[in-house]
């Protein structure tokens, strides 16, 4: 009788756990246990507002290139402007190349359903613009497995600052971050004052202070995941308005 030891249990596991992540993961930061799905229409009607924050996807530069996230990997909004690689594998309905998104929304799970649950924890999937699917898949397929990688993000121009809210509340939406994509951190500097005050995430990419900052000139520090750090100084002139946006500097 083979008689198994608490120790040689755990090292099993162990084993048995590297080589799981082995199998997902390959050498190039292809993750392979994903799959993708399509909404919306050609011309991309559907794109516009999300979880991430962003109202016009196709003024605010993103288009189609873009991606609703599941549980899995939304991660409760921190992933949003984050862009990814994507390629269809395994499948007869594969077409050859890849694929380079955005993440700007968030795809939601519907825990009534038994079937079509592929947004559900803990699965890893992205639900494309019809457009982007049909780059990498035929129409007829709906749902194929996909391989995905972190990429950086190439953006045109320089950061974007949305100025919302009112006399006693700021809520910036940043977007159009280059680099990483994904903003963790956001600082802001009013004119008549020498200090660097922290802004808290509201929701997605909106970032909120709770003062009076109407008639002062603004400056921003923005952090990304991989902690690279972007300062725009005056990028808002002291007579700004709610509803404008502003352009900073750009990883």
């Amino acid at each position: 009788m083979l008689r198994i030891f608490p120790s040689t249990l755990f090292f099993l596991v162990i084993i048995v756990t590297l080589s799981l992540l082995c199998q997902a993961t390959n050498n190039n930061g292809w993750v392979t246990d994903a799959h993708a799905t399509f909404y919306g229409d050609l011309k991309g009607n559907e794109t516009m507002y999300g979880a991430c924050g962003y109202q016009d996807l196709h003024k605010q530069g993103y288009g189609l290139n873009t991606a609703a996230l599941s549980t899995a990997l939304f991660n409760h909004g921190l992933a949003c402007g984050s862009c990814y690689e994507i390629q269809c594998i395994n499948s007869k309905w594969c077409k050859p190349g890849t694929i380079q998104i955005t993440a700007t929304n968030f795809c939601p799970p519907n825990f009534t359903k038994t079937t079509d649950i592929w947004c559900n924890p803990p699965q890893k999937h992205f639900d494309l613009t019809e457009k982007m699917f049909l780059h990498i898949a035929v129409y007829q397929a709906g749902v194929v497995p996909v391989q995905y990688r972190r990429v950086p993000c190439v953006k045109r121009g320089g950061i974007k600052f949305l100025l919302q809210g009112n006399q006693g509340w700021l809520l910036v939406l940043v977007f159009n971050v280059a680099g990483a994509g994904d903003v963790n951190n956001v600082k802001i500097k009013a004119s008549n004052s020498n200090n660097w005050v922290q802004m808290s995430r509201n929701w997605g990419q909106n970032w909120q202070v709770i003062q009076n900052l109407v008639g002062q000139g603004l400056s921003f520090q923005v952090t990304t995941s991989d902690g690279k750090m972007v300062q725009s100084d005056n990028v808002v002139p002291p007579n700004w308005q709610f509803g404008q946006t502003f352009e900073g500097k750009n990883f």
